[in-house]
């Protein structure tokens, strides 16, 4: 199998109707964030299939070329192949696997060098947290002597996603919190919930209140309460509105109308909790 016959199979796919539906939603047209992204228009359990049918059968040095390409639903395609190879490597007999931490670990410097080929905020969502996300949970080679934890380095290629001038490596900055949330590990996400909470684009409002929302829901809504308690009067009104939807409707209107506060300090018990 190879990248050239994954693309001439999905091009014979292509769907003018659908095709530009989805370059109307993913806002591809001058000065929008997906300018110049262009579409097949297949849809995602197509390209899923896609995928299942290449398995492990096609080679990693293959899968660039699926990154690269024009096409928006290849370049998920290839994405999504990652996602395959690592969930495969990261099964729990594996964990600690010497072989299967090196795998693991070129899958990582692989997404990192074509992250900027991750260009719209679907093929970033589908893909970062499963495996980068998931690769901050896990045994490493990667920035120390051994294998471990090597969180130290791990910060530091986070912070990199961060700190970079691309809107989608700063976006999986903050989504991949997604996986260490759901193992209960709030580290992540309010790390970059901090750095991104003056961030200017309305695709990142949304992800770093999605992924409080989260915290707040499987981790601790009172952990999140303290966040809002320092943060809540300089947040966008859209990050704030996405971190507070678990909340009753009653706390939700507590925290909107009192976002203008300058501190939340002061309060040591706010907001009141809701009546039962």
């Amino acid at each position: 199998m190879k990248a050239t016959e994954i693309i001439e199979y999905m091009e014979t796919l292509q769907n003018e109707k659908q095709r530009k539906v989805l370059m109307g939603f993913f806002k591809t047209a001058a000065g929008q964030y997906g300018e110049g992204d262009e579409f097949l228009g297949l849809k995602v359990p197509q390209t899923r299939e896609v995928v299942k049918a290449v398995g492990t059968d096609l080679p990693l040095e293959e899968v660039p070329e699926l990154l690269m390409s024009r096409w928006h639903e290849v370049r998920l395609c290839g994405w999504l192949i990652l996602v395959a190879r690592f969930e495969k490597l990261a099964a729990k007999r594996l964990v600690n696997d010497p072989d299967a931490v090196g795998k693991r670990d070129e899958i990582v410097r692989l997404y990192l060098k074509y992250a900027e080929r991750a260009n719209n905020w679907d093929l970033v969502d589908l893909s970062a947290p499963k495996i980068l996300g998931h690769w901050l949970l896990l045994p490493t080679a990667l920035g120390g002597n051994g294998i471990g934890l090597n969180d130290d380095y791990k910060i530091t290629v986070f912070d990199g996603l961060a700190a970079s001038p691309c809107l989608w490596k700063q976006r999986m900055s903050v989504v991949s919190s997604w996986k260490t949330t759901q193992q209960g590990n709030p580290f992540w996400c309010l790390r970059y919930a901090e750095w991104h909470l003056h961030h200017r684009h309305d695709l990142m409002h949304k992800a770093v209140g999605w992924m409080l929302r989260e915290m707040g829901k499987r981790i601790s809504m009172d952990l999140l309460r303290d966040f809002l308690k320092k943060h809540a009067h300089e947040m966008p009104r859209t990050m704030l509105r996405y971190a507070i939807e678990q909340m009753t409707d009653e706390e939700r209107l507590i925290w909107m109308n009192a976002a203008a506060f300058s501190d939340f300090t002061a309060f040591s018990d706010f907001p009141p909790r809701p009546k039962r």
